[in-house]
Parts: C-alpha cells; sequence; structure tokens
C-alpha cells in the first residue's frame, strides 16, 4: 500500500510521526497506523536493531500504509543501499555538518542520474512484483524518497542555505537535546540561542520551497513549531508512549 510522504508534504499536509526505539515486534508497524501516525522512524542510530527487525517494520508499514523510515548510524554505501532496499520511505541522517555528507547520502539512495544507488529491482522496496520499465520505476523513486538531514550543532546550522539548495535533500530536522547541548544551553529550547538556531533553520527551508521539523516528546511543546511552519514533525516514541500510559493508570489505581 503506497503513502507517500512527500506528495502529502507538497499538498500542504502536517505529517506526524514518532520514533520506534526499542520495540520489534511488526505488529508495533500497524498499531502506529491505526492511532493514526503518518509515518514511524525505527532508530538505528542509538537503538538495538539489526538488519532483519527493521526488514520486518518496514514490511509491516509498507502492508497497511504507513510510510517506514529510518534513522541510520552513519553515510555508508552499504547501510542506505540496504536499508533503502528494504522499503524505506525515507532516511534520516543524524548530526550533518558537512555539505558532502549530504551528498553522499544522494549518491547511495537516488538513482541516476541524480545518485549511482545500485540497480535491484525484485526485492522488497518493489513489493517482489514486477515493476514499470526500469527507468519510469527509478524515476519515480528518486521522486518519492525523502531524504533527511538532522540539525544538531552550530555547524549544521551554519550551512542549513547549503543543504536546502541540494536537489534530493527534503528536509531540515532539529535533535533538540544535541542542538542544545551542542550550543551550550542543554535542554533550554526557550533560550535565546536556541531560537535564533531554530529560526535561521525554519527560514532555510521555507526559502527553498521545502521542509523542516523536530521531535519533541510533548504535544504542549511541539505545537508552536508547528504553529511557525514546521510539517515533517515526530511526536514521542514507543517506549514513551507506552510508560507515560502505564503511569497515569497507576497512579490512579494505586492512590
Amino acid at each position: 500500500m503506497k503513502c507517500n510522504i512527500k506528495q502529502r508534504l507538497k499538498n500542504g499536509e502536517r505529517i506526524i510521526g514518532t520514533m520506534i526505539t526499542a520495540f520489534t515486534n511488526p505488529e508495533a508497524a500497524k498499531m502506529l497506523k491505526v492511532t493514526g501516525f503518518d509515518l514511524f522512524i525505527v532508530d538505528c542510530e542509538h537503538g538495538p536493531f539489526d538488519f532483519s527487525q527493521v526488514a520486518g517494520l518496514f514490511a509491516m508499514g509498507r502492508e497497511c500504509g504507513i510510510a517506514p523510515m529510518i534513522r541510520i548510524p552513519e553515510v555508508r554505501r552499504e547501510i542506505v543501499l540496504k536499508v533503502m532496499e528494504m522499503g524505506a520511505a525515507g532516511i534520516l541522517v543524524p548530526s550533518v555538518e558537512s555539505v558532502e555528507t549530504a551528498k553522499k547520502l544522494i549518491e547511495y539512495s537516488k538513482y541516476a542520474p541524480m545518485g549511482n544507488r545500485g540497480v535491484s529491482l525484485l526485492r522488497a522496496h518493489t513489493g517482489w512484483e514486477k515493476t514499470p520499465p526500469a527507468e519510469e520505476y527509478m524515476k519515480q523513486q528518486n521522486e518519492d524518497s525523502i531524504l533527511m538531514t538532522q540539525i544538531e550543532s552550530p555547524a549544521g546550522v551554519g550551512i542549513v542555505d547549503e543543504l536546502m539548495a541540494l536537489e534530493g535533500i527534503d528536509v531540515l530536522f532539529v535533535g533538540p537535546n544535541d542542538l542544545s547541548q551542542s550550543l551550550g544551553i542543554m535542554g533550554q529550547t526557550s533560550h535565546p540561542k536556541f531560537l535564533e538556531a531554530m529560526d535561521k533553520i525554519i527560514a532555510a527551508a521555507k526559502k527553498a520551497g521545502k521542509y523542516s521539523g523536530i521531535h519533541l516528546m510533548n504535544t504542549d511543546a511541539l505545537q508552536p513549531w508547528i504553529d511557525k511552519g514546521m510539517t515533517m514533525n515526530l511526536w514521542s516514541n514507543d517506549v514513551t508512549m507506552m510508560m507515560n500510559a502505564a503511569r497515569e493508570g497507576l497512579a490512579k489505581l494505586k492512590k
């Protein structure tokens, strides 16, 4: 089942996803779809997942219509190619501090002429079905897949305009903990330094006709950034949602 996040962003929709940080059962993808999320990102920067577990989550996501994405630990050809062929609808790269990193991501994830992605068409990313003519399919894949650069440092903030100028890079995505830490104001997301950085990120994306987003755990904290024009956002994660619901219920039952 196709779930084209890129087209929805172009249509002006606000996308809300979440992060999968620990749960490996593919049914988690279906649960997130049923609850109303537009996408999930499997965290392979911090998380313990192996490729077979990611493949299971991706397969369920594709079949039930929620976009499966991944945060990879680093930009290497074998990692990018493998996750794209598992059917990733998008890739998030952490701590991008150079244009060269973004260019490598494009090279490894996009087919020619945009990039130089390896071609193997009877894979999970095609649903194990016969594709249209190869060039037509590859062109459509280049258009649909989403590449996100995570801005987590002053160095990253300093190149946001250059990142947005690259064909193939779609989203400037903020990691608030690492960005605030690197600014010397850990967790202070209302600090002038943090707000200044956020303004630069949002403005760069808007100027390029592209998108920005942030990952926050609290709906009240996220809403102001949605109101400022961030349209590709993550709220909470699998573990936090489960534990918060458990704490809330147990507090009532044990009082």
